[in-house]
């Protein structure tokens, strides 16, 4: 690789805290190189109790300093971060969040934090009590209202036999957050402070134990609207409607089956958001009557399946509006006729956007690219080229952002 090639990578340090979960970020890290990232590792001391220095080295293909004093001549306390295009720090300890939101500087990673003036993103990983310890709680809402992304843990087992919030996130789900932040650089994270509510996914309305009424929705474009919020700083819930991908890294996820449990979730997570997005697909009916038992075939032609009509969430969210200023966004998947078909729904849904696309056997469903036009209750209309999902629920939100009500701390 030529000298040229490499400047023009971006330049990511991955911070490695001493936690149990510092075995993951080995798959954070191989990720960044593997898309051509130049990855410098800068472990704390504790860290390398879990992983040594030769394996960062050996995966990132640079050096690893472990202390301030290592190669003192090339000052790396300072020049580690004012050369990065991104820091991530994977897992973040109690510690690690608590240091950077008081300003220390005890070790080459807390350094690199005080001198970076990039993008950073946290992935904390702790014990459920010391996650909900006021003092952390403190320190994350410091973190974030200087525009660091402090992302949600998981919800899952931690060390031991314990379990709850406080699992490092996705390493997957971290490196696509932590690259579309890189993606922003150093614009404003715009949705830090706000809380952001995502349906995606398609339900499931059940006939029988084995069978059910259901679409092809992938839940993708959903997924990719939480990604980039949390890449903007916001509080994401995402209520998944039976879903098969990772939870985004950050969010809070409720996962659902059914058209009538999307809606109690959604409603429920609806009371303090300042937006809400219905991009799940939506089954318009359920059939009247439950079979308990599987339905059998027989010679007879089977009896019709009665429907009886499903709660219209969108509309419901948007005439409702539980929090004053709330910004509604719904989607449209059209087959035909896509922009007068839009239109109509907008109007007939009461929503501040409508995202409108065509879709089909072969296009949108369970693809990684869209393409869609944004229109506007005021008339406007905002054509989204084709390209990512991310790219496309960026999109959605450079239209969000101008519409919603000024921050407390932009009002004081």
């Amino acid at each position: 690789m030529t000298s040229e090639t490499t400047e023009s990578r971006p330049r990511v340090v991955l911070g490695v805290a001493g936690g149990i979960a510092a075995y993951k970020a080995c798959d954070v890290l191989r990720r960044f190189t593997e898309s051509g990232h130049e990855v410098r590792v800068v472990p704390t001391a504790s860290a390398l109790k879990f992983v040594g220095a030769p394996t960062w080295a050996a995966l990132s293909g640079q050096p690893v300093a472990t202390d301030v004093w290592d190669a003192v001549h090339e000052v790396p306390h300072v020049r580690i971060g004012q050369a990065a295009d991104l820091v991530v720090v994977a897992p973040a300890t109690a510690d690690i969040l608590a240091k950077a939101a008081h300003g220390l500087a005890d070790d080459l990673l807390t350094n690199t934090l005080l001198t970076a003036r990039c993008p950073v993103v946290f992935a904390p990983a702790m014990h459920t009590e010391m996650w909900e310890h006021p003092a952390t709680r403190a320190n994350v809402a410091t973190l974030r209202a200087r525009g660091a992304i402090v992302l949600e843990p998981a919800v899952g087992r931690l060390t031991g036999k314990d379990t709850g919030k406080g699992r490092l996130p996705d390493p997957e789900e971290i490196f696509r957050t932590a690259r579309r932040a890189l993606v922003r650089g150093n614009q404003e994270p715009d949705l830090a402070g706000r809380h952001i509510v995502i349906s995606a996914g398609g339900t499931r309305e059940p006939l029988d134990p084995v069978r059910f009424l259901g679409n092809r929705s992938s839940g993708k474009q959903g997924y990719a609207l939480a990604r980039t919020a949390l890449a903007r700083g916001a509080r994401v819930t995402l209520v998944a409607a039976n879903v098969g991908l990772a939870d985004p890294a950050g969010a809070d996820v409720v996962p659902v089956g059914t058209a009538v449990e999307l809606r109690e979730a959604v409603v429920k997570a609806a009371a303090d958001a300042d937006c809400v997005v219905m991009a799940a697909a939506v089954a318009d009916f359920r059939p009247v009557a439950y079979a308990g038992g599987k339905i059998k075939k027989t010679d007879a032609e089977p009896d019709p399946i009665a429907l009886v009509k499903n709660p219209d969430v969108l509309a419901e969210i948007s005439r409702e509006r539980p929090r004053p200023g709330q910004v509604v966004v719904g989607f449209a998947a059209e087959t035909d006729d896509v922009l007068a078909h839009g239109r109509a729904k907008l109007a007939r849904k009461g929503c501040d956007l409508l995202v409108v696309n065509e879709v089909g056997e072969t296009r949108t469903f369970g693809a990684d690219g869209n393409e869609a036009v944004v229109l506007g209750a005021d008339g406007t209309e905002t054509p989204v080229p084709f390209g990512p999902k991310e790219d496309l629920a960026d999109a959605v939100w450079d239209r969000v952002v101008p519409l919603l009500p000024p921050r407390a701390a932009d009002r004081a």
